[in-house]
């Protein structure tokens, strides 16, 4: 499996200035959170890129992209029908090709010098199976993310064959159909926002959308009707993801990206100096 496309789902009303925050990368270099996320993939093989933005949004976005913008073209969602629907907008961009998926407001940092992006790729043509990236995530968490149940099948490797997905479940739900044998009580595997899946999702995502075209379209049901007609994995990548749209998650991020690159030692001094201060008394 060769994956030579990408596409950035980045049209959530409430969400669309996130990608085009300023952050200082690993290099200390200023960038926006989308030239970051184009960058990594980028990084591992991606060669076309897709962003499906909000109308509108072309000129920002495009600005944001910094040296990758030839490569980029944009998909506007004409409304804000929901995730898949925004998913299903680059249909005519990944055209028969498998793609690698990713949402404009997460940002990733490995732990090590392999990106997460090219952990996944290599496992997804190494299994020749659409993958998911997954965290293990506290159940506290779990509205915030989709998840899955299954089953460890590769030995040694964090790899799992995905037998549920569910959005955003409660974790009275998730205890009782998102099962994983072997992990820590409490954890559920979370989505990474990191996909590389193949063109069926979108026939999925039309069929759904035929059936009920009035209501938001997901991503998950679709998913979950993947795992339910052919191989899909999930993997645990060496990294972490974070949400700049959750509270303190840009600030989060930001500090995630600094304590990997070469400023790591000014910024723990920095963070020292911080956590030593006393709020004064009035």
């Amino acid at each position: 499996m060769r994956i030579r496309k990408a596409l950035v789902t980045a049209a959530n009303p409430r969400q669309r200035t996130l990608p085009l925050q300023t952050l200082v990368d690993p290099q200390g270099e200023p960038k926006t959170a989308l030239q970051i996320v184009l960058e990594e993939a980028a990084g591992a093989g991606i060669e076309e890129f897709c962003v499906v933005v909000c109308p509108g949004d072309e000129v920002p976005y495009a600005e944001a992209c910094g040296n990758l913008r030839s490569a980029v073209r944009f998909v506007s969602q004409a409304e804000p029908r929901g995730y898949g629907h925004a998913v299903l907008c680059g249909r005519a961009f990944t055209g028969s090709e498998p793609f690698l998926h990713l949402v404009g407001d997460h940002l990733h940092v490995a732990q090590g010098r392999t990106s997460c992006a090219r952990q996944l790729l290599d496992v997804a043509a190494k299994e020749n199976a659409s993958v998911s990236a997954v965290q293990p995530t506290r159940e506290s968490q779990l509205t915030s993310y989709g998840a899955i149940g299954g089953r460890l099948v590769g030995g040694d490797q964090p790899l799992y064959q995905i037998d549920a997905v569910l959005e955003k479940p409660s974790p009275t739900v998730a205890e009782q159909q998102l099962i994983v044998p072997g992990l820590r009580a409490g954890f559920y595997l979370c989505f990474f926002g990191l996909h590389v899946l193949s063109p069926e999702i979108l026939d999925l995502l039309e069929a759904q959308l035929a059936a009920a075209p009035d209501r938001p379209l997901g991503l998950s049901p679709a998913l979950h009707s993947l795992a339910e007609r052919q191989r899909y994995l999930a993997f645990t990548v060496a990294g972490r993801r974070y949400d700049i749209g959750a509270p303190y998650g840009l600030l989060l991020a930001q500090l995630a990206l600094s304590l990997s690159g070469r400023e790591r030692d000014r910024v723990l001094t920095q963070l020292v100096e911080l956590l030593a201060l006393r709020p004064t008394e009035s």
